[in-house]
């Protein structure tokens, strides 16, 4: 073998580990950074009437500034017999992902309003512009909101 071939060897193989290093580095931060995220969620606990119901909510912006405003007790209308909604005090962020859909449980921001909605049924319609940002979901019990009428909830951190 040729002295240029083994520099060229050399330079290949420091190419390649470098390269393996970089990737290994980065999956590892992945994973940090998703076991995290999951362990880093935040729950909330509502009070409807004499029930106690936890949620988990997802990690963005508008979530943060949602939690800001807690606790919360408000007085949550009915909407098609789909969900309860309520104004908040203020506005929050818009910057979480919006949707047009919904699931059953899911928390969500109608920036509009400035509201909060908790979905109990599905109805199959779709949310119109702009959207809703979903913020968490309900981890059960959501039943306790599928009662005519309005509902008084009072919402705070779960300790």
């Amino acid at each position: 073998m040729s002295t240029w071939s083994k520099k060229l060897t050399v330079i290949l193989a420091g190419i390649f580990i470098s390269v393996f290093s970089i990737v290994t580095i980065s999956e590892a931060q992945t994973m940090k950074n998703e076991g995290l995220k999951k362990s880093d969620r935040m729950k909330i606990r509502l009070r409807v009437k004499d029930k106690t119901i936890t949620a988990t909510l997802i990690d963005s912006k508008t979530t943060r500034d949602f939690i800001s405003l807690l606790p919360l007790t408000l007085t949550m209308n009915d909407l098609f017999h789909r969900e309860k909604f309520a104004h908040l005090p203020k506005a929050i962020s818009t910057e979480g992902e919006r949707a047009h859909t919904y699931e059953v449980w899911e928390i969500a921001y109608w920036s509009p309003g400035p509201d909060v909605a908790i979905y109990y049924r599905q109805d199959g319609e779709s949310i119109p512009p702009p959207g809703i940002i979903p913020i968490g979901k309900i981890d059960a019990g959501a039943e306790a909101f599928d009662v005519p009428g309005s509902v008084k909830v009072t919402i705070e951190l779960a300790k």
